[in-house]
């Protein structure tokens, strides 16, 4: 592969991330038809369209696409299903060579799309910035395999690892709310969110911050956030700006409901979903479970520290973003970024790799995998 292949993948990538939140609970693709170094056609994936990127960008491309090459992000698909096979789509056009970033990992096309063309006499070459097309499609990627969503766990906190001041109250009743971290790295927040199909909580932090949870990019959107609460006993208020905003795109997950309790949450616009306990809280498994039957493909979790530790020690968490502000709270009452008995050695403790810090103004953040 060449330099120009490299630029050229990076052009499909950059058309790939147009689909975040457009394109699941199918992957985010880019492509591009290149003839004699020139690009004569690019598109990239919508779910709502139904057609492919790859289909898109050769329709782009008309008689150009004879003897040009094709950059994409994923490896074409070989089978019909709310459409017809890519591979058949890119032989009828007279491509002369693909280069694809991955192969597919649903289990119903990975190699054979490649293949299907190389057998139709087309140079097929894989691998073109593989690690920037995995991380794009992450979520895509777990659910077409397992059935369970992507697991980010996010928390903002202090250096000696707080997540809130011990709680105080206003003159009114009111928690008083104050943000650890800075404006900038609240804003990659609702970024984050924005690439992601559902938010999480457990009701603790839904009843002490009051939060709404909505993604407020201001950009589009195929279908709503879904924000979830787990409440093992329903206790979410109905006043509370979750419930007083709830539009189909409120999932509370108990374990035992009262059914007046229910039906009034259900009344108010929430989804009430009753899975089987855990320790005395919701199944976590059952939860994620349940979230991939709904074509739900990644979650991020913004919960307190039990709702962390429900997660941690479920070995739920895929990846961790993890914000930190300059500034040491200390002293007792504080919350920790994780609560629960936690974890008996060092042996038990969860493992991260790949390693990747990012700045946001004053604060610093940690991304990391789940090993």
């Amino acid at each position: 592969m060449s330099t120009g292949d490299s630029g050229f993948m990076e052009r499909a990538l950059a058309l790939a991330a147009r689909g975040i939140a457009l394109a699941s609970p199918n992957p985010r693709v880019g492509a591009v038809v290149v003839r004699d170094g020139q690009v004569v056609g690019e598109a990239f994936h919508r779910y709502d369209e139904k057609a492919h990127a790859e289909v898109l960008a050769l329709a782009a491309a008309g008689e150009a696409a004879r003897g040009a090459t094709l950059y994409v992000t994923l490896e074409p698909c070989c089978h019909s299903g709310r459409t017809g096979p890519c591979t058949a789509a890119i032989i009828a056009a007279g491509v002369q060579r693909v280069v694809a970033a991955m192969e597919d990992p649903n289990p119903r096309v990975r190699g054979q799309g490649i293949a299907a063309l190389r057998q139709a006499g087309i140079a097929v070459e894989v691998g073109c910035r593989e690690d920037e097309a995995r991380h794009l499609n992450l979520g895509f990627a777990k659910w077409i395999t397992t059935g369970l969503p992507y697991v980010t766990l996010k928390a903002g906190m202090t250096l000696d690892g707080k997540i809130a001041a011990p709680p105080s109250r206003n003159s009114d009743g009111t928690r008083t709310h104050e943000w650890i971290t800075s404006e900038e790295a609240r804003w990659h927040v609702q970024q984050l969110r924005h690439e992601h199909d559902a938010v999480l909580v457990g009701v603790g932090t839904a009843i002490a911050d009051n939060p709404l949870l909505t993604d407020r990019t201001g950009e589009p959107r195929r279908r709503p956030l879904l924000r979830v609460v787990l409440d093992s006993q329903l206790r979410l208020p109905l006043d509370s700006r979750l419930v007083q905003t709830a539009h189909g795109d409120l999932a509370v997950f108990c374990t035992l409901a009262e059914t007046h309790r229910a039906e009034a949450l259900r009344r108010a616009g929430a989804r009430i979903e009753q899975v089987p306990p855990r320790d005395g809280r919701p199944d976590i498994g059952a939860v994620l479970k349940r979230l991939g039957e709904w074509e739900i493909t990644s979650l991020i979790a913004e919960g307190g520290s039990m709702a962390n530790w429900i997660l941690l020690s479920s070995r739920a968490v895929d990846r961790v973003f993890l914000y930190y502000a300059p500034k040491i709270l200390a002293g007792p009452g504080a919350v920790p970024l994780v609560g629960g008995a936690g974890f008996a050695s060092v042996r038990e403790a969860i493992s991260l790799q790949d390693v990747r810090l990012h700045r946001f103004g004053p604060d610093f953040a940690v991304e990391a995998f789940v090993k």
